[in-house]
Order: C-alpha cells, then sequence, then structure tokens
C-alpha cells in the first residue's frame, strides 16, 4: 500500500514508481500526446490550486455532497441488488477509487457486511491490468466482481472495459458510475450531469497518487500498472475531506430509482455532432460532460469550453475559474446532456 488512502477502504494494485518518471508540464506532454506517445507513458506535472479555485472547490462540496450521496445510494442499491453480501468491488483508477470507498462505507453500513474493494488500472488503447485481474480472480468469485468507476464523459472508458473483459468469460462486464450522462453504463446513480467535487482536483482527493501508467521500461511483464505517491502534497491532502463529507449525507431509508440498463450511448452521438459542429479533428478531441471539461482544464491544453450557461455559477463556477486562470474562451452552447464541453486544442502544425 502506497498513497494516504486506509488499508480498510481500498486494496492498491498499482506498482508504486515514485521518483521513476519526470513529470512533464502541460504543454510538452500536449505535443508529445499528439505525436503518437500514449498518455500512460508520461506523468503530468500536477496542477497547483489556486485560493480563489480551492474556495470554489469547497463551495462546490458543500453543495454537491447531497446529490453526490444520493447517487452513492442509488447505485450501491442497485450493486447489492444484482450481487447481493458477495460483491468484490472494483474501482478504476484514479477517479474511481474514492467513489468505490463510499459505495463500499454504504453497503457494509446499510447491510452490516464486509464488501472487499480493489483499485486496478485501466488505460485506453492498452485495456485492463491483467496481472491485477488475476490477483483478483484468485481469491473471489468472477461473478461477484462490479466495477466502479466515478461518470462517463462519451462512455469510451466503458467500452474499453467491454473489450478488455472478452478474455474472462466469467466476469460482468457492467459498469458502475455515479453520473452517467452519455447513458453508456449498466448502473448508475443518476443521468444528470452534475458536479462530483473529487472530479475538481487531482491527486490531492485521489489519495495522492498519480494517474496510472504504463511503459515497459518502468513496467515489467508480471508487474501491476504504476502509480506516484506524491507525499510532498500531503499538507494539501483533502481525499478524506471529500469522502467523509459525503458519507454524512448517506440516507439509508431513502428508495432510490433504478437509473441504470438505458444504454442509448446518446452521449457518444452528442460528442460526434460537436466535433463536426467545430470541425474538430479527432473525436478523442472532445471531452463533454462536468468531469470531462475539468480534466481538460487540469490537464490537457483547450481551445475552447462550451457551457449550457454562461450564468451557472452553481454547477459551472470552477470551471469559469479555471478557465479564466488558464486563459480559454468559454462559449455558450445548446448541449443535450451535458453542462459542459471541453474541446482540446490540436497541435499538429507545432
Amino acid at each position: 500500500m502506497f498513497g494516504t488512502y486506509k488499508p480498510d477502504d481500498v486494496t492498491i494494485l498499482l506498482k508504486d514508481i515514485t521518483g521513476l518518471v519526470q513529470p512533464l508540464a502541460t504543454a510538452e506532454r500536449e505535443i508529445k500526446i499528439q505525436s503518437g506517445v500514449h498518455y500512460s507513458e508520461m506523468l503530468p506535472l500536477e496542477y497547483e490550486p489556486t485560493a480563489e479555485y480551492m474556495a470554489i472547490y469547497r463551495l462546490a462540496l458543500d453543495r454537491f455532497s447531497k446529490i453526490t450521496a444520493d447517487a452513492v445510494g442509488a447505485v450501491s442499491e442497485q450493486i447489492w441488488n444484482d450481487k447481493g453480501k458477495d460483491t468484490v468491488l472494483v474501482s478504476l483508477a484514479r477517479a474511481g477509487t474514492p467513489i468505490g470507498i463510499l459505495v463500499k462505507r454504504y453497503m457494509e453500513k446499510k447491510y452490516r457486511c464486509k464488501i472487499p474493494h480493489y483499485t486496478i488500472s485501466i488505460i485506453r488503447d492498452k485495456g485492463i491490468d491483467n496481472n491485477a485481474m488475476k490477483y483478483i480472480l484468485a481469491n473471489h468469485n468472477p461473478h461477484k466482481l462490479q466495477f466502479i468507476d466515478g461518470w462517463t464523459g462519451k462512455g469510451a472508458i466503458r467500452n474499453v472495459l467491454t473489450e478488455a473483459l472478452e478474455n474472462y468469460h466469467q466476469v460482468s462486464k457492467d459498469l458502475a458510475v455515479l453520473s452517467d450522462s452519455a447513458y453508456a453504463s449498466e448502473k448508475c446513480g443518476t443521468h444528470e450531469d452534475f458536479l462530483i467535487a473529487s472530479s475538481c482536483l487531482n491527486s490531492t482527493v485521489s489519495g495522492l497518487l498519480s494517474r496510472t501508467f504504463l511503459r515497459s521500461d518502468i513496467i515489467g511483464e508480471n508487474d501491476f500498472h504504476g502509480a506516484a505517491f506524491y507525499s510532498e502534497l500531503a499538507q494539501k491532502d483533502v481525499t478524506y475531506q471529500f469522502i467523509d463529507c459525503i458519507e454524512r449525507e448517506f440516507d439509508f431509508d431513502k428508495t432510490y430509482d433504478n437509473c441504470g440498463n438505458q444504454l442509448t450511448f446518446a452521449g457518444l452521438a452528442e460528442a460526434e455532432k460537436i466535433r463536426q459542429k467545430f470541425d474538430v479533428k479527432s473525436i478523442n478531441f472532445v471531452k463533454p460532460g462536468i468531469g470531462e471539461t475539468t480534466r481538460v482544464l487540469l490537464r490537457r491544453v483547450p481551445w475552447k469550453i462550451l457551457v449550457y450557461s454562461l450564468n451557472d455559477e452553481e454547477n459551472l463556477g470552477h470551471i469559469y475559474q479555471l478557465a479564466k486562470e488558464k486563459n480559454v474562451p468559454v462559449e455558450e452552447y445548446p448541449l443535450e446532456h451535458y453542462k459542459s464541453c471541453g474541446l482540446i486544442k490540436d497541435l499538429s502544425d507545432i
């Protein structure tokens, strides 16, 4: 175990690569990505939040703690009804990890049982960490695995998961998320595009762990995928501030609607419309949803941010602030399933 997550909350199936990889500045990393270097072969420099941004984050955490807790409750009930007391939660690092902890805590408190929870790496174009999967399957019933993430953007990771699990015939391919605006997840808390406060920050709300890493000179054939531990940010770690704030809002007496199983993939269709409208070269440069828009502003090079309203401080205040700090234009656009969308700058001419 490394990072600041508690061992009782999650078993981290990642290799500690702290100090082995030099993080790159956002612009340098973006140029490399667009020239063919895979994003998982590099680590980004962590964004250092300004005082103004952290104030917005804390306000967002307070405003959206209840809707987040209700989404946790709703998706937890769906998981329980499907898999019961022998459920094994497998969260997709990094954004899925705090969500997996919340689902575990909800289920354990309500149903008075012990739910195993692992976090493993899955990487677009490269698939799932097969060594981590072997570890889990050596210890648990494959039918009881439940994969967890925070939200769906276009549904890309869900597709990566489905493809990666083709070789695991007894393992369910369904994914559980809190917010499924893309209509691409089998289990979800809501289809509303709402602000999950953990999406506002990087490692400081994710156990001080980097995003996951896979490069053959660092990760051996029998290794788990890697992640770095940013211990120098210990004074800024708000991981458990987020988790505990949401947990305090759990309502074990509430009856939740079942929002899952509506796999229309409407979000991907909307993203393609946006790509055509703005003449974006690749669908990978279109990042719809509050969570994905925030990620674009934190660790990519955006050229434009689309929002359904220029006057929604409650939902989009942190996006307005980040766009202002990074001098990225924000444009109002009639989004259908999302409240915002980030468009990544094409750097092919650089």
